[in-house]
């Protein structure tokens, strides 16, 4: 029976392995049949910013499987508007498509969920 699983996510794409991970849980529901939502919160909108390089920082490009997200029905993907404004950027900045939802909303998501994963 199909599930609606959140995750969310608020770590910086390049000081840990929480995005990676993050990314890691989507895929392993998605490919479970389960319905898989992304939040992105805080600095883990920077991870969506189109032309990051990681490999420069001497890390693994992961970021490059967002975009293989869809292959995985996984393409429901929201970001904090408030980290948005944070950070001065746009949806069209973004290397995905994204939804932007403010709190009022983001509470609505979570409430929706079966289960809600946090890393």
């Amino acid at each position: 029976m199909t599930k609606k699983v959140l995750v969310i996510c608020d770590a910086s794409p390049f000081d840990s392995q929480r995005i990676r991970d993050s990314l890691d849980m989507a895929l392993i529901f998605a490919a479970v049949d389960q319905e898989v939502s992304w939040l992105f919160k805080g600095p883990s909108v920077l991870a969506l910013k189109k032309g990051q390089q990681p490999s420069k920082l001497g890390i693994k490009d992961f970021l490059k499987q967002l975009k293989t997200l869809e292959i995985y029905d996984v393409d429901r993907i929201f970001v904090c508007e408030s980290a948005l404004a944070q950070f001065a950027l746009t949806p069209d900045q973004m290397s995905i498509d994204i939804e932007a939802l403010n709190i009022d909303q983001q509470k609505v998501l979570i409430s929706t969920q079966e289960h809600v994963i946090k890393l």
